[in-house]
């Protein structure tokens, strides 16, 4: 199989027809046609169906995509190999936690940006679980989720330690009876990002330790969401203390301590085993550790409102 053919076979998947695949890759419709036919002729099978609004994969087309994407990631990571040098240039993807983004990575960014211009910064947010996956299938050169990782094909490498809190509207305080946070025995309303968040997954085990059998979730995309939910007295939510210290400290919102160090969580930077390290990648990571050594003595130094 020729890999230019597999790489139209992955274009013509992705957009879903013929001639926005050949808009995309900057040739006719008819160059794109014809790689397809050769591909399943060579192949003996059809790899797509037909149809007046475009074409959809048949199931050997489903079958051949992962490792078509595959072949397409790594000749684009051989080109990266091949020109890079000792300037940092060329692309470089970042995943990253919604949270982390927000608070944390913009100094970062401005700071690498400043100093290594030439370099194309292109940063996508998702939850831990998304981000692991989008780095091991090669779609993001490094991402910032919540440890602990275990994986043989990655490289973890601690950035941050975090103090996870939860958060309520301003007016919820202590309790003898339970914890203040918790608004009835039985049940509660949580606001969090959807399935595969860390800290989402942690605040719904906190919930069934102390017994809650009814979790009514709102699973929003923003933080800006969420707070706001939590601050109406809609949910309860669980983040990192420093994303929300301000608007304690402003009496917007109240933070709850968890017990015997349940809420402590590393911030990790993960990166594929087997990729090549481009000088814009570790020039990125050096920045990254500047950054974390500097956030986290800021963060010890600063009480709990």
């Amino acid at each position: 199989m020729d890999s230019a053919d597999l790489q139209f076979f992955a274009t013509v998947a992705k957009a879903g027809s013929i001639s926005k695949a050949a808009t995309h890759l900057a040739t006719v419709q008819s160059n794109v046609t014809q790689r397809i036919r050769r591909l399943e002729a060579e192949l003996g099978i059809p790899l797509f169906h037909r149809n007046g609004r475009g074409v959809t994969l048949t199931a050997a087309g489903v079958q051949l995509l992962p490792y078509a994407n595959q072949i397409d990631q790594m000749l684009d990571e051989a080109r990266r190999v091949i020109l890079d040098d000792a300037t940092p240039t060329g692309q470089l993807r970042i995943g990253s936690m919604e949270t982390t983004a927000a608070f944390r990575l913009p100094p970062l960014l401005v700071d690498y940006s400043g100093h290594f211009p030439a370099v194309d910064l292109s940063l996508n947010t998702g939850t831990t679980r998304s981000l692991i996956d989008d780095v091991l299938e090669r779609r993001m050169d490094v991402a910032f989720v919540a440890g602990p990782v275990e994986h043989e094909d990655l490289i973890t490498e601690r950035v941050l330690t975090e103090e996870l809190v939860i958060v309520t509207a301003p007016w919820v305080r202590q309790v003898q009876d339970r914890p203040a946070w918790l608004p009835t025995a039985a049940s509660a309303k949580i606001a969090i990002f959807r399935n595969g968040c860390a800290y989402r997954e942690r605040l719904e085990a906190q919930l069934i330790q102390q017994g809650v059998h009814a979790i009514q979730r709102m699973e929003l995309g923003t933080l800006d969401g969420i707070l706001g939910c939590v601050q109406a007295g809609l949910a309860i939510t669980l983040l990192p203390h420093a994303i929300v210290e301000t608007l304690a400290a402003a009496g917007k919102v109240s933070v709850h301590r968890l017990s015997d160090q349940q809420g402590v969580v590393d911030t990790v930077l993960i990166r594929r085993r087997d990729a090549y390290v481009t000088t814009a990648l570790s020039s990125f990571m050096a920045k990254a550790r500047e950054h974390a050594i500097s956030a986290n003595l800021t963060d010890a130094s600063r009480p709990l409102h």
